[in-house]
């Protein structure tokens, strides 16, 4: 797979602020000027000049005349100014380094800075999928392998069986996962397909042998057959608030952990659907407890305390009723079935 570097391609459409420009909070240890070094994130700069980073399209200013200007790179000087009463961030390109190739080509050295940690959230970018029971149901699979291996690798055989169309010689084997619920309706949301491997039809046929090309976990009998997608990505995680409401929850939490903290991936049961959006950042909230009302007289009285904040999120894959989201920032702990809810 060839990922695209997450890069920092600013559209008009961002600049068209959910939060008016006078409301945009600096954080009251701003620099006035930051040169960007290597192993910035964009996240991480934004909360250098904001107290909500995710207000960093309403403060990013555009120079025409530098080349590039969308992209941020090691060396760029990051310069606020005022603007009608309005702070600015202005970019001026910093020293740049070249390396002259035998085709007499300039390359850049440095890669412009990424949004967030791009090694934290890489595993989560393609091979994971989320589909509906039905999908992986009417999967070709695999029936048997060879030499009667209970376990499979990369270089060895396998029998499947569902293969239909003749042009489709190129799988990713999956073998179902967690299924999600949306825990307030119970509908099934999808279930997780987990990724073991790549696999190529060596001779097609009502069962038809295939060749295990690569495999990152045993490929077993049972296994499902995806055909292979598209993985040349372009992806923009431009942090920012979502332009409607949102209302969900955390439905699932990677790695098995009960308390959830900075850059930890969770699952949410909100997606496409919803209107939600890669770079959208959501606020989590600790879900208040219901307890009992100990001072009533009525003795069964309950009462739910408020909702405490407990940090933001930051949406990168999405799916129709779930998604993938980094945890940017928690204030305290977070845990399983947390609401999370549009960043103002």
């Amino acid at each position: 797979m060839m990922i695209r570097h997450i890069c920092l391609g600013f559209f008009a459409l961002l600049m068209s602020a959910s939060v008016l420009a006078n409301e945009v909070a600096l954080n009251p240890d701003h620099p006035d000027r930051y040169v960007v070094v290597k192993g910035d994130t964009l996240w991480d700069i934004s909360a250098k000049f904001l107290q909500y980073p995710w207000h960093w399209p309403e403060i990013w200013q555009v120079n025409p005349q530098v080349e590039n200007p969308h992209l941020i790179y090691p060396g760029d000087e990051l310069t606020l100014v005022y603007r009608d009463g309005r702070p600015v961030l202005e970019l001026s390109r910093g020293q740049q380094t070249y390396k002259l190739s035998p085709e007499m080509r300039e390359i850049r050295m440095d890669e412009a800075i990424h949004t967030i940690p791009l090694s934290i959230i890489r595993p989560f970018l393609t091979k994971p999928r989320v589909v509906g029971a039905e999908v992986l149901d009417a999967a070709p699979y695999v029936v048997a392998t060879s030499d009667e291996r209970l376990l499979s690798g990369a270089g060895d055989i396998v029998y499947a069986k569902g293969i239909i169309d003749p042009e489709q010689n190129e799988f990713n084997v999956f073998r179902g996962g967690k299924i999600y619920f949306d825990p307030n309706t119970g509908e099934e949301l999808g279930v997780e397909a987990i990724y073991t491997g790549d696999a190529v039809v060596k001779e097609p046929g009502e069962v038809s042998t295939l060749g295990l090309t690569y495999t990152n976990r045993e490929v077993m009998v049972g296994d499902r057959l995806l055909p292979v997608e598209e993985e040349d990505f372009e992806l923009n995680f431009i942090p920012r608030a979502p332009s409607q409401p949102m209302d969900g929850m955390i439905i699932s939490v990677f790695d098995g952990v009960s308390q959830v903290g900075q850059y930890q991936i969770i699952v949410l049961n909100l997606g496409t659907l919803d209107g939600l959006e890669s770079g959208h950042v959501l606020s989590v909230y600790k879900a208040g407890k219901t307890i009992r009302d100990a001072v009533s007289e009525d003795r069964k009285a309950m009462v739910t305390l408020p909702d405490v904040h407990a940090g933001e999120a930051l949406v990168f894959k999405l799916y129709e009723k779930v998604s993938y989201a980094i945890v940017m920032k928690a204030t305290t702990s977070m845990h399983l079935f947390d609401k999370v809810r549009s960043a103002e």
